[in-house]
């Protein structure tokens, strides 16, 4: 009877002490708290710094595509002061970057200019910033490449 008196005596105190011990942590209940705030706080970082990430790139986008505007429409200014030797105008922007592309292998440095009001599109082979040189290269152009090139000057 001591024997069985004793069993019970050592059941009841254990079940008791389990159901405590699995409430509660036996070691670093707080320490666990204080590392899964760090844990959360450590994971908010790198969001964070993802979407820090993602805006520098899309500014990085931005700022490349703002110079790539600029410096078309200096290159458009350039353009307009200058004179240009037109070898061919065209409504067909195919014709005209293939007269672009025969211009280039033949060692010329061609552009298309667009006339604005219409669908026209000059194809350029040269261009000059003075008067005289374009006039006298103009001449020379004639005479040995392309007799029915023509003198363009956009103001």
């Amino acid at each position: 009877m001591k024997k069985i008196a004793a069993i019970i005596l050592v059941l009841l105190l254990a079940l008791p002490s389990c159901k405590y011990f699995k409430g509660k942590k036996l070691f670093g209940g707080k320490k666990d708290k204080v590392m899964a705030e760090w844990l959360i706080k450590q994971d908010s970082v790198r969001v964070a710094d993802s979407i820090k990430k993602v805006q520098d790139h899309l500014l990085a986008v931005e700022n490349a595509r703002l110079d790539s505007i600029r410096m078309a429409e200096e290159a458009e200014r350039a353009l307009a002061s200058q004179y240009n030797i037109i070898v061919g105008s065209f409504v067909t922007p195919a014709y005209a970057q293939d007269w672009v592309n025969e211009y280039r292998n033949r060692g010329y440095d061609p552009k298309i200019i667009k006339l604005e009001g219409t669908s026209f599109e000059l194809v350029s082979a040269e261009s000059h910033k003075s008067f005289s040189k374009a006039v006298s290269r103009l001449a020379q152009f004639q005479d040995t490449v392309q007799i029915d090139a023509w003198l363009y000057v956009k103001r």
